[in-house]
C-alpha cells in the first residue's frame, strides 16, 4: 500500500510454530501513559448544514488508531526508545516468542489459471501432496507455466516462439528454484518471489487456479515492512513493524482465509510485494528481529496498526493489549495527519446517503471520550429534507474518505 501518510490495517499458533517465550514486554519510560477503559461519551450535538458548497472538517489520525501508531513509533525511535519499548507502549502485557515456518500469501493480481514464471537454472516442479519434483530442461524456453488441461489436470508448459506442452500431471504443482528467487509474470508486469509459487486448485473439481507464494516468515516480512514504513526511518521504528507485520502474518496462518492460503496481499491483509518491495536498510530491521513476534497467552497478538493515532489510541474491547491511551510520541513535527483539516462537498454526503435528500444537520450522538472535542466518533445521526440515518461514524469516515473517526466540524 502506497500512500502519503501511512496506512494499513491490519488482520491460535499451533504449538510447533511458537518456539520459546520471553519476559513481558513493558514499554520504559513509555509504559507511564496510562491505559483507559472503553467508555461512550454522550454528546448529541448538533451542526448545521450549508445549503450548498462545503464544510469544514478539523481531525486528528489517520487509520483506525488501533495498536501501533507507525508516526508515533517513529516519534518512540526519535526520543530513544529501542523497539521493544516501542512495541511495549503499544501494546502492553504482550510477550515476545519467536516463530518459524513458512506463510502461504495469495498473489492476488494473477486472476489467470496460469503460474507463469521466467526459465532459469534449477528450476523444479513439485508436486506437494507427493513431495515429487521434475528438474525442468533447458529447451530454449524463455518461460514455463503451470497451465490447466480440458480435464482439469495441471499441465506444464513451456515458452519458445509458442507455448508447448512439456507434461500433464495430475494435482497440485508448485515451482521452486533450490531457494533461489523466481520471477513471476502478471500481465505485462513481473515480480521476483522468494520460495516457492504454487498454482493452488481452490476447490475439488475447477478448473480455476489461484497463484500463492510459499515463503519463510522471516522473507515474507521483507517483502512487506517497506511497503508498510518507510524503511530509511529511525531503525528502532523499522524494527517494531517488523514485529508487528511478522505477528500479524503469523497470526493469520493459525486462521487462514481460505484452504489454500494463509493471507492475501493487499490492504485487506497487509501489503506484500515480494523481492521487488525489499529495501536493503528494512531488510536488516527484519534480520535484527529475526523470528521475533508478539504473543498474549501463548498465542499470537492480533497486531493492528496504523499510520497516525493523533495523539490517542483507540480502545479494542476484544483485546487487553490493545487500549486506549494517550500517545504522547504521535504529534512530532513530521506527522502531517497528527491534526488535519478538509472541505467536505455537502453534495457528497447527500450522493452517499441519497434517501435523506437534501442535507441539513448532523447531530455527532457519542464519541469515545479520549481526547480533544471527546475523542473520535462512534454514531451520528444525518438529517435530511427527505428523512434521517443514523451510521456508525466508522461508515461515515469509509464512504467520505476520512482520514479517521477522530474528527470535528469547525465553526
Amino acid at each position: 500500500m502506497r500512500r502519503t501518510p501511512l496506512l494499513t490495517t491490519f488482520c491460535a499458533l499451533s504449538a510447533a510454530l511458537i518456539v520459546g517465550l520471553t519476559a513481558t514486554l513493558s514499554g520504559g519510560s513509555a509504559s507511564a501513559a496510562p491505559t483507559v477503559a472503553a467508555k461512550k461519551l454522550t454528546v448529541n450535538k448538533s451542526y448545521r448544514m450549508p445549503s450548498t458548497g462545503s464544510v469544514k472538517l478539523v481531525g486528528h489520525g489517520f487509520g483506525h488508531g488501533h495498536g501501533m501508531s507507525q508516526y508515533g513509533a517513529e516519534g518512540a525511535a526519535r526520543e530513544g526508545l529501542s523497539w521493544k519499548q516501542i512495541l511495549g507502549f503499544y501494546y502492553p502485557g504482550t510477550s515476545l516468542s519467536t516463530a518459524k515456518g513458512r506463510i502461504s500469501v495469495l498473489i492476488s493480481a494473477n486472476t489467470t489459471r496460469y503460474t507463469v514464471v521466467q526459465a532459469r537454472s534449477h528450476l523444479r516442479v513439485k508436486r506437494p501432496s507427493t513431495r515429487e519434483a521434475w528438474t525442468l530442461p533447458d529447451r530454449g524456453a524463455t518461460k514455463w507455466r503451470l497451465a490447466v488441461s480440458s480435464k482439469g489436470e495441471s499441465r506444464v508448459e513451456y515458452y519458445r516462439d509458442k507455448w508447448r506442452i512439456w507434461r500433464t500431471i495430475p494435482g497440485t504443482l508448485e515451482f521452486h528454484a533450490g531457494g533461489a528467487a523466481i520471477r513471476l509474470y502478471v500481465g505485462n508486469t513481473s515480480v521476483r518471489y522468494r520460495g516457492t509459487l504454487r498454482s493452488a486448485i481452490p476447490k475439488p473439481g475447477t478448473r480455476e487456479r489461484q497463484t500463492v507464494n510459499l515463503v519463510d516468515v522471516n522473507h515474507y516480512t521483507q517483502g512487506v515492512v517497506a511497503r508498510e514504513m518507510p524503511a530509511t526511518w529511525s531503525p528502532n521504528a523499522v524494527r517494531a513493524q517488523s514485529v508487528a507485520a511478522r505477528t500479524y502474518g503469523v497470526r493469520q496462518k493459525a486462521t487462514p482465509l481460505t484452504r489454500t492460503y494463509h493471507i492475501c496481499d493487499t490492504t485487506a491483509c497487509q501489503v506484500y510485494g515480494g523481492v521487488e518491495a525489499e529495501h536493503s536498510a528494512s531488510n536488516a530491521a527484519v534480520q535484527a528481529t529475526k523470528s521475533q513476534v508478539l504473543t498474549s497467552g501463548g498465542k499470537p497478538a492480533f497486531t493492528q496498526f496504523s499510520s497516525s493515532s493523533g495523539g490517542w489510541t483507540a480502545d479494542s474491547s476484544k483485546f487487553s493489549y490493545l487500549p486506549a491511551k494517550q500517545d504522547p510520541y504521535d504529534g512530532w513535527a513530521g506527522n502531517p495527519v497528527h491534526e488535519w483539516r478538509l472541505d467536505l462537498d455537502v453534495a457528497k454526503v447527500e450522493k452517499a446517503w441519497p434517501t435523506i435528500g437534501n442535507l441539513e444537520t448532523i447531530k455527532i450522538r457519542d464519541r469515545d471520550g479520549n481526547g480533544e472535542w471527546g475523542g473520535r466518533v462512534n454514531t451520528l445521526t444525518m438529517f435530511g429534507s427527505q428523512g434521517s440515518r443514523t451510521i456508525y461514524a466508522t461508515e461515515f469516515r469509509s464512504k467520505l474518505g476520512l482520514r479517521s473517526t477522530w474528527f470535528d466540524f469547525a465553526s
